[in-house]
């Protein structure tokens, strides 16, 4: 699985005019899902996200985690974070998972991160989307569940 981490003071989702997910101070996350990447892949990278230091503290240093600064998170699927655009001038997505199992990884991935008792709101699997967002800082990050961490 690979995302990509905004930290935002807001952000929103919408599909079809209709606001479909918005939060304030916490992430977005882009979420893409690779094909093989399991349910062990999808645990430990929500896991991570929900504890990676990068909100501000007192002191405006980057030690807190979304938990600890009182954040949600956004979860957006997307599965163009698959694409290699090493040959040719046309991304292939082929790396991607199919979608009956990118969607089971992906609302998994939600419900790992709500017990954790984190707030979060989500765009919607296979619409076109339109993400709007504030990125605070700018701070972006990137993750791949197939890299140790």
């Amino acid at each position: 699985m690979r995302a990509v981490l905004q930290r935002v003071s807001r952000a929103s989702v919408e599909v079809e005019g209709r606001i479909t997910g918005e939060i304030g101070l916490g992430w977005l996350v882009l979420l893409g899902v690779a094909r093989g990447d399991s349910d062990e892949d999808c645990d430990r990278l929500a896991d991570k996200i929900a504890q990676v230091r990068a909100f501000q503290d007192d002191d405006g240093k980057m030690n807190r985690s979304v938990v600890e600064a009182g954040g949600s998170l956004l979860v957006v699927s997307q599965f163009t974070l698959l694409g290699d655009c090493r040959g040719g001038r046309r991304p292939s997505f082929t790396e991607a998972a199919e979608p009956g199992e990118a969607e089971r990884l992906y609302l998994r991935f939600v419900d790992r991160l709500r017990v954790q008792g984190l707030e979060v709101a989500t765009g919607v699997f296979r619409a076109m989307m339109k993400v709007e967002l504030v990125n605070e800082g700018p701070v972006t990050l990137l993750m791949d569940s197939r890299k140790a961490f």
